[in-house]
């Protein structure tokens, strides 16, 4: 049984009243997120509108939540980072012991960029292509046909994008995207074919 699956059959079988948070819990899910979530719901047999409104909350505040978490994990890093300079600048400048670089600088990096090989470094190439093409607004809009807004919003918070500025951008997006699916499913809009 597929992940879709388990969680239509969750919604079927906990309260009304309970239904609305399985259709949140969902929209945190990567690959899923707000329009899986929402079409969840509906079939499940809540409201359109209820069902919209829980999965955007919980698409919202799951990805907030990785934008704060990184955010907060980059600044830690360049201060680190600009930290370590300037120790090595003063080292370097007082012609101290320990000036110049270390031989063993370096070591172990090509060991984490193998690690890293795969469908990380696509993702992320193809994150890059997106933004050096579309920006912030336009990697958030076109986000879902990219990569989750998950993925997207944590590379634009590592990438030092400000952090009110993916938040806005995420939330038209997921506002954007759960709407139509929304429309869509419950039969408002229907596919031209």
């Amino acid at each position: 049984m597929s992940l879709i699956d388990t969680i239509q059959d969750l919604v079927a079988q906990v309260p009304d009243l309970v239904q609305p948070l399985v259709v949140a819990a969902a929209g945190a899910i990567p690959f899923v997120e707000g329009e899986g979530a929402v079409a969840i719901g509906i079939i499940g047999g809540i409201h359109p509108a209820l069902a919209a409104v829980a999965a955007m909350v919980g698409n919202f505040l799951c990805v907030a939540a990785l934008v704060l978490l990184s955010s907060g994990a980059r600044n830690a890093v360049v201060t680190r980072h600009r930290a370590n300079v300037r120790a090595r600048e003063a080292v370097t400048v007082g012609g101290g012991a320990g000036a110049g670089p270390r031989p063993a600088e370096g070591a172990g990096s090509a060991a984490g960029e193998t690690a890293g090989e795969g469908r990380g470094v696509e993702r992320r190439a193809k994150f890059q292509r997106a933004y050096e093409r579309y920006g912030v607004p336009g990697v958030s809009l076109l986000g879902p046909l990219l990569l989750p807004t998950h993925f997207t919003a944590t590379m634009l918070a590592a990438s030092g994008v400000g952090k009110a500025r993916i938040l806005v951008w995420q939330a038209v997006a997921i506002v954007g995207w759960t709407t139509l699916t929304a429309l869509v499913v419950s039969g408002v809009l229907s596919a031209v074919g």
